[in-house]
């Protein structure tokens, strides 16, 4: 019996060095999120922060496109993406799924020093389609209009052409790397205009927003809105679920609100404005 228990208390012991390490890995629990520079620049860490104040979960985060997000989670780089674009139809083929989350202005943006307030839609298309050169032309100052473009193969980029040009070419000055780029450069370059999602933009400084056919972006019956969407390998599960269900949430959906955004409800067919 005494060789029993001192075996037994051996294997205990031994046992102690492998057992801890897996124990304290499970301890916390983490979601791999790659996120949209858009996403991510409209909420900040305010989401992510109460996310893992409420749940405990922690969350290792990437910033990159929609598409480049995407790409990372069917790499098996993360578990969960953000996209501000909708998923290829092909994909869901596969089992990828998608979950929308919420909707936010596409707005135009230029610096507070320029004195042109609003542009209708064809003037608009003209400046992004290169008909339209200098701002004397839509009434403004004598001045080149520096068209500033997030690249080609963001959301913002790729939503802009199909909402505001209708699948037109356009014509810009500068482009740069992220999406989210455009707002300083818009900043501190003269006479230059610019869009990217609203809320991302909505507490900088020296800066302001166009109005579109006379209405700014949090008008009702403004004309571009993107929806910002949750990517996942099937049914999301586990800490994955968690981050879903945390946005979806009430606590979620008053960030979402507080930001200028409109939450987008369950139902698909709803309408999702309150």
């Amino acid at each position: 019996m005494k060789k029993a228990t001192a075996f037994i208390f051996l294997l205990i012991f031994l046992g102690c060095p492998v057992l801890i390490p897996c124990l304290g890995a499970n301890a916390q629990e983490k979601v791999r999120y790659s996120c949209s520079a858009q996403i991510f620049e409209a909420f900040g860490m305010e989401r992510i922060n109460e996310f893992t104040k409420d749940t405990g979960v922690k969350v290792d985060l990437h910033v990159s496109s929609s598409s480049a997000a995407a790409y990372r989670l069917m790499n098996d780089f993360s578990d969960i993406a953000g996209a501000a674009e909708a998923l290829n139809f092909r994909y869901k083929e596969f089992g990828y799924l998608e979950t929308p989350f919420c909707k936010d202005p596409l707005a135009v943006i230029i610096s507070s020093r320029c004195p042109v307030e609003s542009l209708t839609i064809d003037q608009l298309r003209g400046v992004f389609g290169g008909g339209i050169t200098n701002w004397k032309e839509v009434g403004g100052p004598d001045e080149p209009i520096v068209v500033i473009v997030p690249g080609e193969e963001t959301a913002a980029f790729k939503n802009f052409r199909s909402l505001a040009m209708e699948g037109r070419e356009i014509i810009y000055t500068l482009m740069s790397a992220r999406s989210t780029m455009v707002i300083n450069a818009t900043k501190h370059i003269p006479w230059a205009i610019s869009f990217i999602a609203h809320a991302a933009v909505k507490d900088h400084e020296n800066l302001k927003f166009m109005k579109i056919g006379g209405l700014l972006p949090l008008d009702k019956g403004y004309p571009y809105y993107q929806t910002f969407y949750y990517v996942t390998k099937g049914a999301p599960a586990g800490p994955t679920k968690k981050f879903i269900d945390f946005t979806l949430s009430e606590k979620g959906q008053t960030i979402i609100r507080a930001k200028g955004m409109i939450p987008v409800m369950r139902k698909p067919d709803e309408d999702i404005r309150n």
